[in-house]
């Protein structure tokens, strides 16, 4: 016996609607559910088949009702794009989840490379290690490796190869620019004394040289 397919696209299940049928907001939250970083209004209106504007509506009329309804995740517009975030009042729970009994996913050390990286960009290696006072080129490698972050050209005066975030970074931050990075004003006096105290005393590293220890960062 053969199949209905009365109403349907050639070749698709009976019974199936066209994209450009489905429910909007709906759709869009089935869509942001699953993917692995912010979507563009212009990737969603091509996937839904409808005007960006309509989508760009959509999507900030289902931010506004998330905040209204007080629940426990947000839609944010973040780094070009939009995806869900758990909201900040529920942090708690989540660093519970998190950290109970696993490993966090970065070092101190990693940690604290990437904020020099963040406020300083772009900026160099051996930069980077006189402000931490520390051979930095093994976090530096893990950073990388990670996509947090990028080479971003050479310093004209050395040659060095410089870096800054990615979008990636703010994307993992949930940033929109790195405009809206925390004010660090409070600590550069303290930022700068150290670096002032360590610049001399940590040599300039070649990112091509052969691999040397990297002494308290080895275990990143």
């Amino acid at each position: 016996m053969s199949g209905d397919t009365t109403g349907t696209a050639e070749g698709a299940p009976a019974g199936s609607r066209t994209v450009a049928g489905l429910d909007l907001k709906p759709a869009l939250e089935a869509v942001l559910m699953v993917v692995d970083e912010p979507a563009t209004e212009e990737h969603l209106a091509r996937i839904l088949e409808r005007p960006r504007r309509q989508i760009a509506d959509a999507l900030r009329e289902l931010a506004d009702e998330y905040t209204v309804q007080g629940r426990g995740f947000e839609l944010r517009f973040v780094a070009g794009g939009w995806r869900f975030y758990t909201r900040a009042s529920y942090a708690p729970a989540v660093e519970r989840l998190v950290l109970d009994g696993q490993t966090a996913r970065l070092t101190q050390a990693a940690l604290e490379t990437l904020a020099v990286v963040a406020y300083r960009q772009p900026v160099s290696r051996s930069r980077v290690s006189a402000v931490r006072g520390v051979n930095c080129d093994g976090v530096m490698r893990t950073l990388l490796q990670r996509g947090l972050v990028e080479e971003a050209g050479a310093e004209p005066e050395t040659g060095a190869i410089l870096y800054r975030t990615t979008t990636y970074f703010l994307e993992r931050m949930g940033l929109r620019g790195l405009d809206e990075l925390p004010e660090l004003a409070p600590f550069l006096p303290e930022a700068e004394a150290i670096e002032a105290e360590t610049q001399e005393g940590v040599p300039s590293f070649d990112p091509d040289a052969p691999d040397a220890p990297d002494a308290e960062d080895a275990d990143d």
